[in-house]
Parts: structure tokens; C-alpha cells; sequence
């Protein structure tokens, strides 16, 4: 497959189905872990962790004192194993994991 002409795609999952299926199923989330003045922490990605293994689908709130861009964020968050990026609108990340168990998704 080729690079995103858009770099700052490259931390996305490949569109597909499955894509549009979880961008439609986050709408309605929540923010669960959100990142502050601190930036993306061991804590935060320890938090985000035990979230997507409770729900498996996450949204993530990045604050306006947050050192790192958007983009940035997005970066750490993807270099998590098994962690695929659905969508990054404005300050809102989608996060989502596949649970081989009890998948919602697939």
C-alpha cells in the first residue's frame, strides 16, 4: 500500500468498512481519557489501556495546555501495540482496539 499523501494521515487506519463503522460509532461516545497540561503520560497511556480493554472503542480529549500537537498525540498513541487511530477531528482522537473475544465491531 502506499504512504498517505497527507502526512498527517499516516497514523490513521486504512479506510475501509470497518473505519466508517467505528467513526459512526463514535459519534455518540464520550471522552473517556482526556490529556492535560502534562501531555501523553505513562499514566494516560496506562488509562487508555485499561479503557480500551473495558470498551474497546475510546475517545480521547486532548486540552488546550497540552504541550504536544494534535498530530503528535495521535503518534503516541498509535505506537501503542495493537492500537489503530479511527479518526482525529480537531482536538478529539478515536481510538480503537480489537478485542478477539467479544469484538462489537468486526
Amino acid at each position: 500500500m502506499s504512504e498517505p499523501e497527507n502526512p498527517r494521515k499516516r497514523a490513521l487506519m486504512p479506510s475501509n468498512a470497518l473505519r466508517a463503522k467505528l467513526r459512526g460509532a463514535g459519534h455518540a461516545l464520550s471522552a473517556i481519557v482526556q490529556i492535560g497540561k502534562e501531555g501523553t503520560t505513562p499514566a494516560v497511556l496506562k488509562q487508555l489501556r485499561r479503557a480500551l480493554t473495558d470498551h474497546e472503542l475510546v475517545k480521547v480529549k486532548i486540552g488546550q495546555e497540552c504541550p504536544e500537537t494534535r498530530f503528535e498525540t495521535a503518534d503516541l498513541l498509535a505506537a501503542e501495540s495493537d492500537v489503530q487511530l479511527a479518526q482525529i477531528l480537531g482536538r478529539t482522537i478515536l481510538v480503537y482496539k480489537h478485542d478477539p473475544v467479544r469484538s462489537r465491531y468486526e
